[in-house]
């Protein structure tokens, strides 16, 4: 309409005004406009490209200027809106060395970048690109340890916990400063564990090794009721969005030689059926260990959440039975969740927030302590967990249900992971003597 209006007016001063109002939503560059290799690059960097690269979970990469370009307008809404990167704590508690948000110059700088027509600039000014060690975002593993057999997933319905062992080979003890597992096909991923299972264990005895299996298949009725609990460590915890673990120099998990790995699997169906097979890769630590890192968890399971409660809230306490670091949180919900939050309750009966948590299901991730924090045994550490279960609630599958602790996505759970470091010789049930 506007091109018929600069045809049909006839003055001089006229067409110029309607030669500006035109102009005036053209890209606008300058001489000091951001420029991709210069400006845009180096954030990306640092903040997106370790989810938007090729083989990724991101859908699209942000790598080269082919790449972003198209999405320059899209970049600019969501870093300005705050939806990427994903980050959920809420700033007034806590500083967190894992925390990729971008600050206000960045984001000035990626909407003046769009604003200007996403120029590329010299590509002489761009910085060396990133390394990354291809398909992990932890260094080049010095071992990969993958599930023996794949999965199937079914077209529909629910999919039983799947538990695959396996044995790690190692014959001296190992010290692991870094790990990152990788399931083959996130898309059928609600979450992972990979356990430690020393050769001293008895959990899943028994059970078969190197294929899948559910605790449904045990014959033994004891292993089933336990296939679910164990005291023993974890390795490491995934979920979409998470991260991989990375201990500072001196600390890391322990797993002794002759161990196994237990991969503890829970997929969730999507319309189409494939397979999986997660690996772990794993980084030793290359310099002597004095603390060894584990993962305690606070955990509610008795709750009731009643039809359409819109903050329904759930919480758990618990005590430190021996002096340890806090390093790390990991909090987990399903759909229904809203909020999450960790206390210490003071002796004075004061509550001290260490992190809050507005809870997005579909990016899990962990907030790292940027200065771990020593905690005295004896100290009270409180998980509080609240649920939305209305029909406000975008992704709630169902405000009619009584809602209950449960494996699937339709039920509930309330985990509040956290590591600590301890004496490099304390393992998990050392600690838990009083």
């Amino acid at each position: 309409m506007r091109l018929w209006v600069l045809r049909a007016l006839s003055c001089g001063a006229a067409v110029a005004f309607a030669f500006f109002f035109i102009a005036a939503d053209l890209p606008h560059k300058t001489a000091t406009s951001p420029t991709f290799y210069r400006d845009i690059v180096p954030i990306l960097q640092q903040h997106c490209q370790n989810c938007h690269r090729p083989g990724e979970i991101a859908p699209f990469s942000l790598v080269t200027y082919e790449e972003t370009k198209p999405w320059a307008q899209a970049i600019k809404r969501a870093t300005q809106s705050k939806d990427m990167p994903p980050w959920f704590a809420d700033p007034r508690f806590g500083k967190w060395a894992d925390d990729p948000s971008l600050s206000p110059e960045q984001i000035a700088t990626l909407a003046s970048w769009a604003a200007a027509g996403a120029p590329s600039g010299n590509s002489h000014d761009a910085p060396s690109p990133h390394h990354w060690a291809e398909a992990w975002n932890i260094p080049e593993p010095d071992v990969v340890i993958r599930m023996p057999k794949p999965v199937p997933i079914p077209t529909n319905g629910d999919v039983d916990y799947t538990y695959e062992i396996v044995p790690t080979g190692f014959t001296t003890d190992k010290w692991v400063q870094m790990s990152q597992i990788r399931p083959s096909s996130p898309e059928y991923v609600h979450h992972a564990v990979v356990y430690i299972r020393p050769p001293d264990s008895n959990w899943l005895r028994g059970a078969p090794v190197g294929v899948p299996f559910t605790a449904n298949d045990l014959t033994d009725p004891v292993q089933r009721r336990n296939a679910h609990w164990t005291d023993s460590d974890m390795l490491l915890v995934y979920a979409p969005g998470s991260s991989p673990d990375r201990w500072a120099d001196g600390m890391a998990k322990f797993i002794p030689a002759g161990s196994d790995l237990v991969f503890q699997m829970h997929y969730t169906t999507n319309g189409h059926a494939g397979m999986d097979q997660t690996a772990v890769g794993i980084v030793f630590s290359k310099v002597p260990v004095t603390q060894r890192v584990l993962t305690l968890q606070l955990t509610n399971s008795s709750f009731l959440i009643p039809p359409h409660a819109d903050n329904f809230e759930v919480e758990v306490h618990g005590t430190l039975p021996n002096d340890a670091t806090l390093l790390n949180f990991f909090p987990h919900m399903h759909l229904r969740g809203k909020r999450f939050e960790y206390n210490i309750i003071h002796a004075n009966g004061t509550v001290e927030t260490l992190l809050r948590v507005n809870y997005n299901f579909h990016w899990q991730l962990s907030y790292r302590l940027a200065q771990p924090r020593f905690l005295k045994k004896g100290t009270e550490l409180q998980a509080i967990a609240w649920f939305d279960n209305s029909d406000k609630n975008p992704h709630n599958p169902d405000p009619d249900a009584t809602v209950k602790w449960g494996d699937q996505t339709r039920d509930e759970m309330m985990v509040g992971f956290f590591d600590v470091a301890v004496p490099a010789n304390v393992d998990k049930k050392k600690f838990f003597v009083r």
